[in-house]
Formats: C-alpha cells, structure tokens, sequence
C-alpha cells in the first residue's frame, strides 16, 4: 500500500469522526465534559491531515533520491520537493489528470510512476517529447537530427567511491546541466525490456534510436552510463507523471547542497 492511498484512507477514516463528532455526537455531551479518546486521538488529527494531503497531492511533494542515476545533478540522500501541478493537476491517489497546465519540456526533471511497476517512483531527464525523433549513438545524443551540444567540464569525484568520471555540460532546450559520461563503458544497450512502442526503436551494437509515440515521452539519466532509463525500458506515458522535481531541501551528508537545480 503506497504512501498516498495510506494518508487518503486516514483522511477518510479521521473526516468522517470529525464530521460525527461535529454534528452529532458533541451535542449529546454534557457541557464541560472531557472528549472522548476517538475524538482525541481520531477526530483531531483530521484538519492536519487534511492539510497535508492538499499540499501533497496538488502543491508540493518530498521525495528521497535512491540512486544515483542523476548524479551529477542529484546525488544518493538528497531530500527534493516535486512540484505536483506544473504539468496539471490530477486527482490523487489515481492520479488522472483533470486539468492542463503545462507540458514536460526537454531538460526538465521529472518524477514518474516506473511504466513497468507504476507502485515505484523514477527520477529522470526529460529528452525527447512526443514526435521526436531520439537517438542515443555512441554516446551523443541527437534529437531531430539535430545533435545536442555538449562541453567537456573536467572531471567528477564521486565523494563516496574516491573515483573520477568525465563530466559534460549538456543543453537541452533553454536548460544547462552536467552529465556523466564513461569512456571504458559499451555503447549498445544491455538487458533492454520488451515494453510497449518497443517497434518504435531501433537497437544496434552502437546505441538506440527511437521515435516517441503521442502522449509519451523519453528519459535519460544525467549518469548515462548507470541508469536505467527510456533506453532499457521505454517511454514514459503521460498518466504516469508525478511532477516537476525543483528544489533540494535537505541532505545529511552536505547541507551545502540545499537549492535549487536544473
């Protein structure tokens, strides 16, 4: 049972005390009387939870990087706020959008339900939107056939393996951002899942080309080469968006990371 149905089924539960409580049930209490314990420990805690349920289901969302398939830009332990209606807004719990706003754009990070077992969240970069045209060739990306631009930026120490990547600026769109990109790593895609618009891509020993289906889009990670991305298991249905990932709040190991990113 996942976070958002545990704290709508609370909701639930503590409304309909309060609402007992409210209407009914505190009339018949004498006057100067003490509440009962399901009101104190029930009925009570309904406007909290009423309050965060709103903020979290159509403001803001906090969310744990697990991996570190973003890295450079987000490292393992950061705690990060998605913003839940930039791309619509959508009823909770079953997540159906009700209405527009705005849509992904490339460079964007994005927090998703994982198209093949929606109970877990991902975290990636948005590349490609519907109709585009992504190829991911020997390690460059090219999107229309266009090549994205990249810059050498030196080297990246990753701080919990005391060990070097070569790092790249990458812009996507009117978004700069740093990538990892290993030299010594394959190019061809390994372990790639039979997911669905499988047929619109094309894999070879050299990478992945791939034309974006309607309503979908395709996501890269900024470690290229250790993430599981749109490469291996496909496109990213827009009714599994979750939001815009905007902000680092918190991380225990470096406070210095508390900010904003792209």
């Amino acid at each position: 049972m996942n976070f958002a149905l545990t704290l709508f089924l609370l909701l639930i539960a503590t409304g309909a005390l309060w609402f007992f409580d409210r209407f009914h049930a505190r009339k018949l209490r004498p006057a100067g009387a003490p509440n009962p314990w399901w009101v104190e420990y029930g009925a009570s805690f309904f406007p909290v939870i009423l309050i965060v349920f709103g903020l979290r289901s159509f403001v803001v969302e906090p969310f744990k990087i697990p991996s570190g398939s973003m890295i450079p830009t987000l490292l393992v332990g950061d705690f990060i706020l998605v913003n839940k209606w930039t791309y619509g807004i959508r009823l909770p719990v079953i997540n159906t959008k009700i209405m527009d706003v705005n849509d992904p754009q490339r460079g964007d990070v994005m927090v998703f339900r994982y198209p093949a077992d929606p109970s877990m969240d991902y975290i990636k970069r948005v590349v490609g939107l519907p109709g585009d045209r992504v190829e991911y060739i020997n390690k460059r990306l090219t999107i229309n056939g266009q090549a994205v631009p990249i810059d050498e930026a030196g080297n990246y120490l990753h701080p919990d393996r005391l060990y070097y990547s070569p790092q790249y600026t990458e812009k996507l769109g009117e978004i700069e951002h740093s990538i990892l990109i290993e030299r010594d790593a394959p190019a061809f895609v390994p372990q790639v899942l039979n997911f669905p618009k499988r047929e619109n891509c094309t894999y070879t020993h050299s990478g992945v080309s791939c034309t974006v289906p309607a309503g979908h889009y395709f996501v890269l990670g900024d470690n290229r080469d250790a993430s599981s991305d749109s490469r291996v298991w496909g496109f990213v249905p827009d009714e599994n968006i979750v939001g815009r990932a905007f902000f680092i709040w918190f991380n225990f190991s470096d406070m210095k990371r508390i900010g904003g990113f792209h």
